[in-house]
C-alpha cells in the first residue's frame, strides 16, 4: 500500500495537502530515466544551458509571489525573506549561466615530451538530498551548478516541503529544460539510500544533520562515489573589546534569528570578552525583546514558527537541559500557549561544555551567550567544537580581524562586523563535522565532474 505524507502549516498546524510516496521501483525508474536524458544532455553546448538556466531565473522571478506563499505556508518562512530566497536562487542561475563555461573550459599544458588538455566532463546523474530550511535554495543551489556541467539531476526533498519539490520540477519543465534533465522524487529516506546503489547514480549531494550526512556518506563511500557534505553547525561570533557594540548587537541578533533560527550557518553562541560582556549582553536581551514572533505572513513579523513540533520539542528539551546543566535563563525558554509550533526567542548565558546550548547545534531562535577573559580564549572557545561551518569576528581593527580569520578560525566561513549568507561567486561548505565539499563560486560546479588529463605526444 502506498504511504501518504500530509504537510502542515506550521503557524495554525492546519494539514495542507497530502502526497503519496513513489514506490522503491518507481524511483529507479525515474533514475533509469535521468541517465538516459544524460545521455543527450551532455552533448548540449554552454551556451543553450546558460540560456535555459536564465529562463529559470525568469520564471522563478515571475513565480515569487506563489514561492514565497508555499514556503510560508509549508515551513513557516517570514514573507520578506522568502523573498529574498527567490531573488538569491535567480541569482545563482544567472551567475552559473554567465561564468560556468568558464569554470569548465579545457586548460591546455605542457609536459616532457608532449601536451595536455585538461577537460572537464559531467559524470552521470547527481542524487541530492536536501533539507526543509530553505526549500528552494537548497534545491537550486546544487542542481543549477550539476545541470550547467552537463550532469542531470534527482532530488528527494524533505516531506514536510513536498509542495516546493513539486514547483521546482514545474519550474524546470517550464523553463525549457528537456523532460528528466531535473526530477523531484517524492521518497522517503529508505528509497533515497537504495538509489545511493543505484548504478547510474555517479553522485550524492546531502543537507542536513551531520548524523545522517555520515551515514549517506558512507554509504557512498562503501561505492565509490563521490560526496559533498553540508552538515550541521554551532557557528561562533566572536565580539572583541574594540568592537562597535550597537552593530554586533543588530548582526548577531539578525544571524542568531534569521529563518527563524532554522539555519545551518546561523550565528549560535556569542563569546564576548569580559571587557565588554555587560554592555552587549544588556542591549542584547533589550533588542530581543523587542522582536515581534507572530503570522510569518505579516509584514511586522520577526519570528514565525518553527518548522515542525518535533523540532520545536527537541529544542526546548535543550534549553531545559542546558539549564539543568547550570545554564542561566535570561530570556525565553517557555512554550507559548498558542496554536503553531512557535518558540520564542531565547537567551541562554553561562554556557559552559557539557551542556547542549554549548557543545550541539540548536537549530531554532536560542542564543548561548559566552564570556571570555580575551581575544585568545575567545578563540579557543569559537574552536572548540566539532562542528566548523561559519563564525564571525567583530573588531574595529578590520586588519587583525582578517588575520584571525585567516589563521586561526577552523571553519569554512568567517563573517567581519557583519552577518552574510550565501553569495552566489563565493564558496560555501565547512569542516570537520561540518561536512567538506564547496557550492557556489565555481567550486560547486566541478564538484561532480570528471577532471580527465588527455596527453598528446609530440
Amino acid at each position: 500500500m502506498t504511504e501518504t505524507v500530509t504537510t502542515y502549516n506550521p503557524a495554525t498546524g492546519e494539514k495542507l495537502d497530502h502526497y503519496h510516496l513513489m514506490s522503491e521501483e518507481d524511483a529507479k525508474g525515474a533514475v533509469d530515466r535521468a541517465h538516459e536524458a544524460y545521455l543527450t544532455w551532455r552533448t548540449t553546448s554552454f551556451d543553450v544551458r546558460a540560456n535555459l538556466l536564465n529562463s529559470l531565473a525568469d520564471l522563478m522571478e515571475e513565480r515569487s509571489d506563489d514561492l514565497v506563499n508555499l514556503m510560508t505556508r509549508e515551513m513557516g518562512k517570514i514573507t520578506a525573506q522568502g523573498k529574498q530566497e527567490v531573488a538569491l536562487c535567480a541569482q545563482i542561475c544567472r551567475y552559473t549561466a554567465e561564468h560556468g563555461a568558464d569554470f569548465l573550459q579545457d586548460e591546455n599544458r605542457v609536459f616532457e615530451g608532449g601536451r595536455a588538455i585538461i577537460t572537464y566532463q559531467p559524470i552521470g546523474v547527481i542524487l541530492g538530498i536536501q533539507p526543509w530550511n530553505f526549500p528552494l535554495y537548497q534545491v537550486i543551489r546544487y542542481s543549477v551548478s550539476n545541470v550547467m556541467a552537463g550532469n542531470t539531476t534527482v532530488l528527494k526533498h524533505a516531506r514536510n516541503v513536498f509542495g516546493m519539490a513539486q514547483a521546482i520540477q514545474q519550474l524546470y519543465e517550464d523553463a525549457g529544460f528537456p523532460k528528466n534533465v531535473y526530477q523531484s522524487l517524492l521518497i522517503d529516506g529508505e528509497t533515497a539510500n537504495t538509489l545511493i546503489r543505484h548504478d547510474s547514480v555517479r553522485g550524492v549531494t546531502f543537507t542536513g544533520s551531520d548524523e545522517i550526512g555520515k551515514q549517506v556518506a558512507k554509504e557512498a563511500a562503501s561505492l565509490s562515489k563521490k560526496t559533498v557534505m553540508e552538515l550541521g553547525s554551532n557557528d561562533a561570533f566572536i565580539v572583541l573589546a574594540d568592537a562597535d557594540i550597537d552593530n554586533a548587537v543588530k548582526m548577531c541578533i539578525q544571524g542568531r534569528v534569521i529563518n527563524n533560527g532554522e539555519t545551518c550557518v546561523a550565528a549560535k553562541r556569542f563569546v564576548v570578552v569580559d571587557e565588554v560582556y555587560d554592555t552587549f549582553r544588556e542591549r542584547f536581551v533589550a533588542q530581543c525583546k523587542k522582536l515581534k514572533m507572530g503570522d510569518p505572513a505579516k509584514e511586522d513579523t520577526d519570528l514565525g514558527p518553527m518548522a515542525r513540533k518535533d523540532l520545536r520539542d527537541d529544542l526546548h528539551e535543550q534549553v531545559q537541559k542546558s539549564v539543568e546543566a547550570g545554564a542561566t535563563l535570561s530570556l525565553g525558554g517557555e512554550m507559548p500557549d498558542q496554536p503553531g509550533y512557535f518558540y520564542p526567542i531565547t537567551i541562554l548565558e553561562d554556557v559552559k561544555p557539557g551542556m547542549p546550548a554549548y557543545d550541539d547545534e540548536l537549530f531554532g531562535p536560542v542564543a548561548s551567550l559566552i564570556r571570555v577573559a580575551d581575544t585568545q580564549q575567545a578563540m579557543r572557545v569559537a574552536n572548540d567544537s566539532r562542528y566548523g561551518l561559519g563564525g564571525g569576528i567583530f573588531s574595529a581593527d578590520t586588519e587583525a580581524a582578517v588575520k584571525l580569520a585567516k589563521d586561526e578560525f577552523d571553519t569554512g566561513m568567517v563573517n567581519i562586523n557583519g552577518y552574510n549568507l550565501a553569495k552566489p561567486n563565493l564558496p560555501f561548505g565547512g569542516v570537520k563535522d561540518s561536512g567538506y565539499g564547496r557550492e557556489h563560486g565555481g567550486f560547486g560546479i566541478r564538484e561532480f565532474v570528471n577532471i580527465k588529463s588527455v596527453m598528446v605526444a609530440d
